[in-house]
């Protein structure tokens, strides 16, 4: 496995670790029934991801910063949790359309190599579809007219998602 794969991996790693702390951030406080049943059935498809991605990738060349991604993600779904429903969707859609085009650069990256592993390109691209499943579901719950702070709210979202992921390919 070449170093660049190997960043890929660990940032997405990193990644599934947020994302599984993000809805029990969410289920923590949840009140609301469809918010409760989304982020179920939502934390249950991001652990078999964070499996599957533990499945490929060594132990020693996982992020060192896991402590952080927890905290993080469980912050991310814990605050918006705090202002409704609405924001939540809002929030996983930022989080989603970013993790898309994630997963799409290293899905070109691999099949551009001289012998792509398709094993591996089968599994990110069954990842990069649920994140697109769970972007669209988001955006359909959502039902909202985007205003400027869900504008600048989800801007922090998409920007701390990318610093997150140069972190991660690093440490």
């Amino acid at each position: 496995m070449d170093n660049l794969l190997k960043a890929f991996l660990r940032s997405d790693h990193a990644g599934e670790i947020g994302a599984v702390y993000i809805y029990r951030g969410i289920l923590k406080i949840a009140k609301d029934p469809e918010l409760v049943n989304f982020s179920k059935r939502h934390l249950a498809t991001e652990e078999s991801h964070l499996q599957k991605i533990e499945a490929v990738l060594p132990k020693k060349d996982r992020s060192k910063l896991v402590w952080l991604w927890k905290v993080a993600g469980f912050l991310l779904g814990f605050l918006p949790t705090l202002f409704g429903p609405k924001i939540v969707f809002a929030t996983i859609e930022a989080v989603e359309a970013f993790v898309e085009e994630h997963y799409e650069e290293q899905l070109k990256y691999l099949r551009a190599q001289p012998n792509p592993n398709q094993e591996l390109i089968d599994l990110l691209q069954s990842c990069q579809d649920d994140e697109i499943d769970h972007k669209l579901e988001s955006a359909e719950k959502k039902n909202l007219t985007p205003g400027i702070f869900i504008n600048i709210w989800t801007k922090i979202v998409g920007g701390g998602s990318a610093f997150a992921v140069k972190v991660a390919k690093i440490i």
